[in-house]
């Protein structure tokens, strides 16, 4: 058995061609040009590679972008201030925080001092609170990716044994939420396995969709995959390999070599999540901006309509 590859990037590409329509819908309509700002305190290559395909893939599908850079000496304070002046920019629909933040900022509280309407990334605690009891505005753009990826590829979740591993708040404790959410698009029994988990080889052996979210170059191995499961795979390791033109090889936290022997589905590294999360950033940036262009909807701080709770 070889496993059947979910292509991220085919599914992005779909994703962003429905905001570039969305978009153009809004402009005729309205005016309304979506605006995506992002936040970046350092230089770390890694982040600067990701904030540039951000602005590549924004300005492709019509959503304004510009990019605002602080030194990692930054403080919080000046953080926090220069997002609270984008707070008030009404051609800012979007702010977005690049994590990580250097290790003296608080990260919680900066992505706390998003205007919740604003916070793109779905890491304010509104909404995260919101996303939790089933009436979310803004879906962290990883998780919102993964569960595209689930839907556009077939793979069902009602009912089956979502294995997440990982509790990062960026995707395992989402993803979590999103997937035992009573939808059709979800339904999902969530186990979520950490560092403190003992015998995880165990546990990912009964997940009919395995997650790996570790951080740990090929830490997932084909001997913890259950036969003919769904495999996601999160991570990104750059690896030294002088067998390669570039020197280096990018890796996830799949052994994926040997798991797409055993695996029923696996996303591969790259081409898989990485592309779904700059998507579905996207598709929160137009919300945010549909939002802000109609003044009927509700006020700061409260759901938006449509988005109904679960049911128990």
């Amino acid at each position: 058995m070889t496993a059947e590859i979910i292509d991220g990037r085919r599914i992005a590409a779909t994703v962003r061609e429905e905001v570039r329509l969305g978009a153009g819908r809004l402009l005729r309509e309205t005016g309304t040009v979506p605006g995506l700002a992002v936040v970046m305190v350092g230089n770390a290559p890694a982040s600067d590679v990701y904030v540039r395909t951000k602005e590549k893939a924004a300005r492709s599908v019509g959503i304004e972008t510009r990019t605002l850079r602080l030194g990692a000496d930054a403080t919080e304070a000046r953080i926090i201030e220069m997002v609270e002046g984008l707070n008030e920019d009404d051609s800012v629909h979007g702010v977005l925080v690049q994590l990580p933040l250097p290790p003296h900022v608080n990260s919680l509280a900066v992505s706390s001092a998003v205007n919740p309407l604003k916070d793109v990334d779905g890491l304010h605690p509104d909404n995260v609170g919101l996303l939790l009891i089933g009436s979310p505005r803004f879906v962290p753009c990883t998780p919102a990716g993964i569960q595209r990826m689930l839907v556009e590829s077939e793979a069902p979740t009602d009912g089956k044994h979502v294995v997440i591993c990982g509790r990062s708040m960026i995707v395992g404790r989402p993803l979590a939420a999103l997937l035992m959410q009573k939808r059709t698009e979800a339904n999902a029994t969530v186990t979520v396995a950490h560092t403190g988990t003992t015998d995880l080889p165990d546990l990912t052996r009964q997940a009919d969709i395995l997650v790996a979210a570790i951080d740990k170059p090929r830490g997932i191995r084909a001997d913890m995959v259950k036969p003919g499961a769904v495999v996601i795979d999160v991570g990104i390791h750059r690896l030294d390999d002088p067998s390669s033109e570039k020197g280096y090889r990018l890796v996830g936290d799949v052994d994926a070599e040997a798991v797409r022997h055993r695996a029923g589905m696996i996303s591969p590294v790259p081409g898989g999540v990485g592309p779904m999360t700059v998507a579905m950033l996207l598709v929160n940036t137009l919300k945010a901006a549909t939002h802000a262009a109609d003044t009927s909807k509700p006020t700061r701080h409260t759901a938006w309509a449509g988005c109904a709770p679960s049911r128990a």
